[in-house]
């Protein structure tokens, strides 16, 4: 069984839900990352990608330097631990509809995992893990 720890990123960039999505923006850029783990206190709640906020925000004539993190973030998380299945988390992305799960242990944010980690790992040769694994472009 090949399990989450396996080849979850750990490399997170954590944002508290009061931050604004100008703030998060900035962060992915300067980061060369694609999302920001929302959290509130110690507490995981929620993801916020790139696409949500233009989705989310920009598309809904949401001001992005007054429009909080929180405001945008689903609540409903879905999390797994590094040493669950690597199976098991791909089909929770696939019957939550999700691309990233957080890892959580001991009540613990300890990593993310994605749908480009998992098609590394399991399908390196899609045309998926060959995006998920170049480097940015910015």
């Amino acid at each position: 069984m090949t399990t989450v720890g396996e080849f979850m990123t750990t490399r997170l960039v954590t944002m508290d839900g009061g931050r604004t999505l100008t703030d998060a923006a900035r962060e992915m850029r300067d980061s060369a990352i694609g999302d920001v783990v929302v959290t509130s206190g110690d507490d995981v709640v929620g993801i916020v990608t790139d696409r949500d906020i233009t989705v989310r925000g920009v598309a809904e004539s949401m001001d992005p330097a007054t429009t909080r993190l929180d405001q945008i973030t689903s609540r409903d998380v879905i999390t797994v631990s590094q040493h669950d299945d690597a199976v098991a988390a791909a089909d929770l992305m696939r019957t939550y509809a999700v691309r990233r799960l957080p890892v959580i242990d001991d009540g613990r944010l300890v990593g993310l995992i994605s749908m480009g980690d998992l098609a590394v790992e399991r399908e390196p040769q899609s045309v998926l893990a060959d995006i998920s694994a170049d480097d940015p472009n910015n």
